[in-house]
């Protein structure tokens, strides 16, 4: 383009000296011109000297551009012609080698601008980039990229922007996310009244970052929310600050056949839609708004470590460390256990009852353990259409009794083994339509159903007795047109486990005489719909989505005259904006 322009200034000062040139060669030699006084038909003539001389300026760049497409086109042929590349010199050194290709029509050359002093043919071959540059999808970039390029590397935002309303008809009060567990009884206070909210909470924002760098391919991702937990009483009353929340960060390297992940990432005992993937969009977490998902489905997000064996394209084996909790209840409504009168002190000190795991009081990191939770995964993915996975889960618990009577254990150390496993299946059994399976059972696990069971309940002298859990999530999932359609029925079943106190009372889980929060079953039926409203690869997309929820809880233990069970129906509405980006195909 550069060329051109210069090019045509070059024409037009090259005007006047043409003209001055023209008069000149008519004198005398040795003489000097006279000038005479212009006429208006001399400047007539001038003026459409001075037309034409920009008619043909006109059609040299139009011809110019015209070569200037078509070289590229060549060009680009001659970078993907196989008889192109490098060939190596008897001193080993690569130079290039000339490449070939057919174009449709005779190839027309004009001379090339050459500003530097070296001769620069158009019909060159051009530059060989390494391997590892070829195949970097960050070098395919168009008119309008879905991604942000920095250096090597192709990063996109993730993230969205949620208006959430959410109605119930007990003001069960977990703000936007069901606490399964702690449903009010109609006998209470809180069941008198209902409850409606708008909020912007499950919002996020994010970012993923891909690239290849010698043969090895790596991700890192970052993503967070705003259900952080806040000590102000402003949400509602004048401003609503609500708290940011790190959900995931992670990073993921994968060579040829093997992988590893570190970071904070959604749990390998989370089911799949694919493979093993820590990726959110190859993960089955239900498609409902409810932002803490199913009853029954087993689920965290924490730190650890995980690696991955990918033998072909059908299987992958997976082993993971992850971030390991002692947990007898207390946490998003779950079920407490009751400890032995002498041994009350372990709670918060040995033994986590937070209300929130890694809450304000820390518990958590106060809490003793003893290694990582260590969960093994196997996936097999014959087709994009079928999905099956089994997953296993080891646990250790241990405490040391600080008691000083020697016949209630003091002094001494007890540890538990605790593991479950996990089965799913995710398959679409028609175009369009798929059937989902995930089941779990568990002595000792049952803080990965939401934290809703315990995992462990204390004798008396101090020894640990795992509690059994189980969950299931099933349903379908059918897309029609541009409308996407889901139903789930999800349970949780926990075990009764009982001791006797040095009194002779019992203790443990699901007594006769325990509180009605030691739930024996919760129950859960959805159903809803999300519509894509707009889209555009640009622009981003705009979704509108429905959820209704039925939720039933029972004890253990029905106190006289009090009502065996309970339940209450949720009804969400969401209008969600999503941002653009796409990652390229590495």
């Amino acid at each position: 383009m550069n060329g051109r322009r210069i090019l045509g200034l070059l024409c037009l000062a090259s005007l006047p000296v043409s003209l001055w040139c023209a008069e000149t060669a008519n004198s005398p030699a040795g003489s000097v011109p006279s000038i005479p006084a212009a006429s208006a038909t001399d400047l007539e003539t001038l003026k459409q000297r001075i037309a034409e001389q920009q008619e043909q300026i006109k059609k040299l760049q139009q011809a110019m551009d015209e070569q200037q497409k078509l070289l590229e086109r060549s060009l680009q042929n001659l970078a993907g012609s196989p008889a192109g590349g490098q060939v190596a010199t008897g001193d080993g050194t690569p130079v290039e080698r000339a490449a070939t290709t057919n174009v449709a029509g005779p190839v027309r050359l004009v001379p090339a601008l050459n500003l530097g002093g070296r001769p620069s043919p158009l019909n060159a071959a051009p530059r060989q980039v390494s391997s590892s540059d070829s195949k970097n999808p960050c070098e395919k970039e168009n008119a309008s990229p879905t991604f942000i390029r920095l250096g090597n590397t192709c990063t996109i935002p993730i993230g969205f922007m949620d208006l959430t309303s959410v109605w119930r008809d007990k003001n069960a009060g977990s703000s936007l996310g069901s606490n399964f567990g702690s449903l009010p009884y109609n006998t209470s206070v809180n069941a008198q009244n209902s409850e409606f909210r708008f909020t912007p909470q499950n919002s996020r924002l994010g970012l993923r970052v891909d690239g290849d760098w010698k043969g090895t391919h790596f991700t890192g991702y970052n993503e967070f929310d705003f259900l952080g937990t806040g000590a102000g009483t402003n949400y509602t009353v004048t401003n609503g600050a609500f708290v940011p929340r790190l959900r995931l960060f992670w990073v993921d390297v994968r060579k040829g056949k093997m992988e590893f992940l570190a970071g904070q990432s959604w749990s390998m005992l989370t089911p799949n839609r694919k493979g093993i993937s820590a990726l959110p969009g190859d993960l089955f977490y239900s498609q409902v708004i409810d932002v803490n998902y199913m009853a029954g489905l087993t689920w965290t997000r924490q730190p650890g470590v995980r690696v991955l064996f990918h033998p072909n394209k059908t299987a992958t084996f997976g082993v993971s460390f992850e971030n390991p909790d002692q947990y007898i209840g207390g946490s998003a409504g779950g079920s407490g256990i009751t400890l032995p009168t002498a041994l009350a002190g372990l709670a918060s000190s040995q033994l986590d009852n937070a209300p929130n795991i890694s809450g304000g009081t820390n518990t958590v990191l106060a809490t003793p353990t003893v290694h990582p939770d260590i969960i093994a995964k196997i996936a097999f993915d014959p087709s994009s259409r079928f999905h099956f996975e089994v997953a296993g889960i080891e646990r250790t618990f241990k405490i040391w009794n600080p008691l000083a009577t020697p016949a209630l254990g003091a002094g001494q150390h007890f540890t538990k083994v605790g593991g479950g496993v996990q089965v799913g299946i995710n398959a679409e059994v028609v175009k369009n339509f798929r059937l989902i399976t995930t089941n779990y059972f568990s002595d000792g696990g049952g803080r990965y159903l939401f934290g809703q069971a315990p995992d462990v309940i204390v004798r008396s002298d101090g020894s640990l007795s795992a509690v059994r859990a189980s969950g299931t999530v099933d349903g379908f999932e059918a897309t029609i047109k541009n409308t996407l359609l889901y139903a789930y029925y999800g349970g949780i079943y926990i075990g009764r486990n009982v001791t006797l106190d040095t009194n002779g009372k019992p203790v443990g889980y699901g007594f006769a005489g325990s509180a009605n929060s030691q739930n024996r079953a919760i129950q859960e039926v959805t159903f809803g719909f999300n519509q894509t409203m707009w889209k555009n690869p640009k622009y981003g997309a705009i979704n509108f989505m429905g959820q209704y929820e039925y939720l039933t809880r029972d004890p253990w233990f029905v106190a006289l005259n009090s009502p065996k069970a309970t339940h209450d129906n949720t009804i969400y509405f969401n209008l969600r904006y999503t941002l653009p980006g796409s990652i390229p195909n590495f």
